[in-house]
């Protein structure tokens, strides 16, 4: 009988594979692609997906992020406060977020991946139904969040895919 962790662990496990099978094969010079000049690059959405897992779980396992705890913030040297993860960026925002290739990105996936496996293990049954933040109606559980974590997690994934499928129609 599968655990609420176990569907938890599988789900996080999806967006793991889903990410190094994407970083594994996109040419670095397409990371930074802004589809028709003005949508977000698969570098960015990918960014974009491992800051706000490592943001938002991170404050569910009452954590540092992995972003800082383990110098992510520095290696990758982009021109935002340390808390940046991408929401309410502007278009100028989205063009300074760029990399060089993969390796950063496959790095930091692999580090968040690790935490938020250690926080799935974690979790309890009573756990999931702690309120987290007050500031929504109904306030969000521990559970509404991991939840929403995978939700935005497999949106930009898929996001990511769409937009490598663009570029490799065009090669």
């Amino acid at each position: 009988m599968a655990t609420t962790n176990d569907v938890l662990l599988d789900a996080f496990g999806r967006v793991d594979e889903g990410v190094r099978g994407l970083l594994s094969s996109v040419p670095a010079d397409e990371l930074n692609v802004r589809p028709d000049g003005h949508g977000n690059p698969i570098g960015w959405l990918v960014w974009h997906l491992l800051r706000v897992q490592d943001d938002h779980l991170a404050e569910v396992a009452e954590r540092q992020q992995v972003w800082m705890a383990d110098g992510w913030f520095e290696r990758f040297g982009l021109p935002f406060p340390p808390k940046a993860h991408g929401y309410g960026f502007s278009s100028e925002d989205v063009d300074r977020t760029t990399f060089d290739g993969a390796d950063l990105l496959a790095g930091y996936q692999a580090d968040v991946h690790h935490m938020t496996i250690e926080l799935v293990r974690s979790i309890t049954a009573t756990r999931l139904d702690d309120v987290i933040d007050t500031n929504w109606d109904p306030p969000v559980t521990v559970a509404v969040r991991v939840v929403s974590v995978v939700e935005d997690c497999l949106q930009h994934l898929g996001q990511a895919n769409y937009v490598a499928g663009l570029l490799a129609a065009r090669r």
